[in-house]
């Protein structure tokens, strides 16, 4: 099957913070297992209170699983009771950030990586590239490359 399925974790300011490329017909569930298992590993687990996950996690006794086996509470972000089509979901924004700016890349609004190491990979660069542009805003002022001066 070709394909990829991109699984990420962002804190509350849309950083990312851990992320895995499985093939497309990796199922949702078993995808977010395997990412909250490497973000349990990873430093990063020892600052984390809550997660948060849309509706295609409820049911099937998942949050109090996760729960279980990882420690930190599950929250699922539901439409608003009676809401027909879309609505906009609080909370929801922070990751929906996170994909949104992957789009803006070349190589990540297609699957054009044939290995899902080198799509985690460029993940990972453009996580960095959106915290350099945090740190250091571009400018009108800024030339578009820094000259030495003889």
């Amino acid at each position: 099957m070709s394909g990829r399925k991109r699984f990420a974790a962002s804190d509350v300011m849309g950083n990312l913070l851990e992320s895995l490329v499985l093939p497309a017909n990796t199922g949702e569930r078993a995808g977010a297992w395997l990412l909250l298992e490497r973000l349990k590993a990873s430093p990063l687990s020892q600052t984390m209170a809550l997660i948060r996950a849309d509706e295609g996690f409820a049911g099937a006794d998942w949050e109090a699983q996760v729960h279980a086996r990882f420690g930190w509470p599950v929250e699922i972000i539901r439409k608003p009771k009676g809401s027909v089509g879309f609505a906009v979901l609080p909370r929801r924004w922070i990751i929906e950030q996170t994909f949104g700016c992957w789009g803006r890349y070349r190589r990540l609004s297609k699957d054009y990586e044939q290995n899902p190491s080198c799509g985690r990979a460029m993940l990972l660069l453009t996580a960095i590239r959106r915290a350099l542009q945090y740190l250091h805003p571009a400018s009108s002022n800024d030339p578009p490359f820094k000259t030495r001066k003889s």
